[in-house]
């Protein structure tokens, strides 16, 4: 967790303070006074990918709320959303977690809360005040990829219906000369699995860009790939906003040549690089 404390002349500084684990698991932080004498607003980033880290904002947020009288707006910047995905409830039991997700941020009463590329209308229209990133202004941020697409040297490969409309946006940013292609994906919507995964047009001979948001084990985008080089794909690459990788880059060789995502889930020096991938991180 990073505490920036800014003054009245918009300038920004890092703030220094105390945090440990006591041994039964509690969280403690411990900020210095003296460091928001002239501060007349706080941020607060912090990537929320434990329950460690969410007490751990909890305890920070009435930390500076007493120190300051509460007298001093607290902006925060959770770049992955986390339960973004449990954005409905597809089978009767189960919890809708991006309210519950959205009802934690909010009992914070934050002035602001900015987020990346949400997975879906969802979170953005739970969460009080926030600003969504979108997918499109961090794709702007790699000048290589940027410039491939610019050129038409990419095909871009929609993967399922959700990610259509931010796909389109993509290539509408560049003047639509990207085509774009839709693929769709069959899943058992109790086990989770890929039942069929079927594309919608000719990638022969084309390099293609598969766009979306989340990559988790990467089973929707191995699968994809697989699809893509049967039916002639030359060169797959893979944009994620929120790569997080759980079982590595190794599942992706052979099938994905370029791999573009950005640090939201992880700083970029905790990203395991492959000898067959070309990984590229786009450091926010």
């Amino acid at each position: 967790m990073k505490v920036f404390s800014y003054d009245s002349t918009g300038s920004k500084s890092l703030v220094d303070y105390d945090h440990f684990t006591f041994s039964g698991g509690e969280e403690h932080v411990r900020f210095n006074t003296a460091n928001f004498s002239d501060s007349i607003k706080i941020e607060i980033f912090e990537r929320l990918t434990n329950s460690s880290k969410m007490v751990r904002l909890m305890i920070a947020v009435d930390a500076l709320k007493r120190l300051t009288n509460e007298s001093t707006p607290i902006e925060l910047v959770i770049p992955y959303f986390p339960y973004a995905r449990q954005d409905r409830v597809c089978v009767e039991g189960e919890a809708l977690g991006a309210a519950v997700m959205a009802n934690f941020i909010n009992s914070l009463h934050f002035s602001k809360v900015t987020i990346w590329d949400a997975h879906s209308d969802v979170s953005p229209a739970l969460i009080n005040r926030v600003t969504n990133i979108e997918q499109i202004s961090l794709l702007g941020r790699c000048e290589e990829l940027s410039q491939r697409l610019a050129k038409g040297e990419l095909t871009l490969i929609s993967p399922d219906a959700g990610a259509s409309k931010k796909t389109i946006k993509i290539s509408e940013k560049f003047n639509g000369v990207p085509d774009v292609i839709q693929a769709q994906k069959i899943r058992n919507l109790k086990t989770g699995e890929i039942i069929k995964t079927e594309i919608i047009g000719d990638v022969k001979g084309k390099n293609v860009l598969i766009a979306d948001d989340i990559c988790d084990g990467g089973r929707t985008f191995i699968e994809l790939a697989k699809v893509l080089k049967s039916n002639g794909a030359a060169e797959i690459s893979l944009f994620i906003t929120h790569g997080i990788f759980s079982k590595g880059l190794d599942v992706f060789e052979g099938l994905i040549e370029r791999i573009y995502t950005t640090d939201s889930f992880k700083p970029a020096n905790e990203f395991k690089n492959s000898d067959t991938i070309n990984l590229q991180i786009i450091e926010m």
